[in-house]
């Protein structure tokens, strides 16, 4: 694969790590010519070449240049359309093009037409992709051809990507207005640059822009990152914990044991770790979900549920109030011994976990088997610059997932600043973040990895509403926390 200049690094990223481990990578460089010759080098070698442009094939003369030099070969080819740069970031920054439709992406500024943008902002919008180095050139040919000084100007800056940013101004004051960015930027010139406030979608999500601090082991930061992506933020996933097997099998062994025997009335699961350090040793012993036949299984949340389900499982007992081991609890059936002949529950979880959950089964007369099915351990300190940024207020948000990664995080990076909001999934993890001196700002109703993003991106749209109502000059000095505060123009 080749690859040009301005194709997002988020996207070569992505083709990567779906590529064969032996794929070759390099960008295009040279004339057409040399880029054919590189693809059809490869292509007789017996390779899929591919040449990844920015924006559509065909609005690009060198890459039509380059494809008519493989046209003239027996090597069979394909154009995959796509969307140009300047009319797909336009529809990003929430500005329609209707009427005569010009979207230009442009490498030399002096091959464009002036006479006919300013006929197309006369009847619609346009826009053209350019590098920042040359909006003055833009801008003079512009009210040279006629344009109107008055005229709605848009520069977006890193189109598409997590920080895109606009800034509207007019033809005459549009480079000034966008002084600091660099690279390529899309200017949309026109009427319709005025409806941003209202299709603006990409910047207006919620928690558009927001550093969010993700402090979960790396193999369950995934979700969640990909939801508050969705949410427009911008994760940082921080391992505070390591899960590791318990230092002594020989519980876990007669556990599992006891399954199959029928020892066990119940199997309540606290968490997914649980989950899967069970189903683990289920296949280490060439068992499956066959096996819990007759036993009934708990789950204290959602999300530990889901983990079931994905074994086959559908659990009996899930919370359908609070979702806490005093939520469990308050559903949870006393042991009958007519109903019940086997009274005995077993409890597989963390070795540092609490002993509510297990004293609330005594008090109604079950028997437990508190068996530690994983350790949780602290995990390596992050680097420098991210301690740093977490004591100095570089997160916007802090999302805690369990009283674990709140005492993990403090331990290896520090306590969050005061200005960063703190978001937890349930009310164990709240009491934790206070004791560490935190203050808790949002908390789902329901403790589950979705519903506590969810919970953040409300919170942040009461910021936006609070910031909304305030006069421009108690909001430039406003106390409100949370980075809308910072962004709110």
């Amino acid at each position: 694969m080749v690859y040009d200049r301005g194709v997002p690094e988020s996207l070569l990223a992505a083709v990567r790590a779906d590529a064969k481990e032996d794929a070759q990578f390099s960008p295009a460089e040279g004339a057409p010519g040399d880029v054919a010759k590189v693809l059809l080098s490869a292509a007789k070698s017996g390779l899929a070449a591919v040449h990844l442009v920015a924006g559509d094939p065909f609005g690009h003369d060198s890459v039509v240049k380059e494809v008519q030099a493989v046209a003239r070969t027996a090597v069979h080819f394909e154009v995959i359309p796509g969307i140009g740069q300047a009319e797909g970031v336009a529809a990003y920054a929430g500005v329609p093009l209707p009427g005569v439709r010009i979207a230009a992406d442009v490498d030399d500024v002096t091959t464009l037409d002036f006479d006919a943008l300013a006929g197309a902002a006369q009847k619609g919008s346009f826009a053209v992709a350019v590098d920042a180095g040359d909006l003055a050139a833009v801008r003079d040919g512009l009210l040279a051809a006629g344009v109107e000084p008055g005229v709605p100007v848009g520069v977006t800056g890193d189109g598409t990507g997590e920080t895109q940013y606009t800034t509207t101004s007019t033809v005459d004051s549009f480079v000034a207005a966008a002084l600091g960015f660099t690279g390529r930027v899309v200017l949309t010139v026109g009427a319709e640059v005025g409806e941003r406030d209202a299709l603006s979608w990409w910047e207006n999500r919620p928690l558009y822009g927001w550093k969010v601090l993700v402090p979960r082991t790396k193999e369950q930061a995934g979700a969640m990152s990909a939801r508050l992506r969705a949410y427009g933020a911008i994760p940082c996933e921080v391992p505070t914990i390591a899960v590791e097997p318990p230092r002594t099998p020989a519980q876990m062994e007669r556990a599992v044991k006891g399954l199959v025997d029928g020892r066990y009335a119940w199997v309540v699961f606290t968490s997914v770790n649980a989950v899967r350090a069970v189903w683990e040793k289920f296949a280490e012993h060439g068992l499956d979900a066959r096996h819990f036949g007759g036993v009934k299984i708990a789950c204290i949340g959602e999300a530990t549920a889901e983990a079931v389900r994905a074994f086959g499982i559908q659990p009996e007992l899930i919370p359908a109030g609070e979702q806490s081991s005093e939520g469990l609890l308050a559903e949870f059936s006393p042991h009958d011994e007519i109903l019940d002949p086997v009274g005995r529950v077993l409890l597989p979880r963390a070795d540092i976990a609490t002993e509510t959950l297990a004293a609330g089964l005594i008090e109604r007369g079950w028997e437990v088997d508190d068996v530690t099915a994983y350790r949780t351990v602290r995990a390596a300190p992050p680097p420098a610059e991210i301690r740093d940024a977490i004591k100095s207020g570089g997160f916007d948000a802090v999302l805690f997932t369990s009283s674990s990664t709140v005492r993990n995080l403090v331990g290896i990076a520090g306590k969050p600043h005061a200005r960063t909001v703190v978001a937890v999934i349930g009310p164990k993890t709240a009491e934790t973040a206070i004791e560490f001196g935190l203050r808790v700002d949002t908390q789902p109703q329901d403790a589950s990895v979705p519903d506590l993003v969810e919970a953040l991106a409300e919170y942040a749209l009461e910021l936006r509403e609070k910031l909304a109502a305030m006069p421009a000059k108690q909001r430039r000095g406003s106390k409100v926390q949370g980075p809308t505060a910072l962004r709110f123009r």
